[in-house]
């Protein structure tokens, strides 16, 4: 299947799960999700659903936890806004980048700071 179609299935994807799972998914270990992304395989299959979550490790744990559980519901809510001969399955993965970009921004601070002090008279 060409690139380009692929990207705008991923689009349409990303936006429709993520338009379901902030304002239809009610499961109360549900913390606060955003859909950063969708990879969907060649053949249509298959959706990884990059998915960021704030808070901590558990809190984090149990959100992934409760949209593996909904992977059904949301799968079929999926096929009746997305006009896709089959409709893929869902598979959810943690997106942490942006942990990792707020870590790696207190670093370089910090650092700064540090080579900033050591000039100082």
């Amino acid at each position: 299947m060409k690139a380009q179609r692929i990207a705008r299935i991923d689009h349409e994807l990303q936006r429709v799960l993520g338009t379901l799972v902030t304002q239809e998914l009610k499961d109360p270990r549900l913390g606060f999700v955003t859909v950063t992304r969708t990879e969907v395989s060649h053949d249509l299959c298959q959706c990884k659903v990059f998915v960021s979550i704030i808070g901590d490790r558990d809190r984090a744990r149990e959100s992934l936890h409760a949209l593996r559980h909904a992977a059904g519901f949301l799968r079929g809510e999926l096929g009746h806004r997305v006009d896709l001969r089959r409709t893929p399955e869902l598979i959810f993965v943690e997106d942490r980048t942006t942990e990792r970009a707020i870590e790696l921004g207190r670093r370089l601070r910090a650092d700064a700071e540090r080579r900033e002090r050591g000039r100082a008279p």
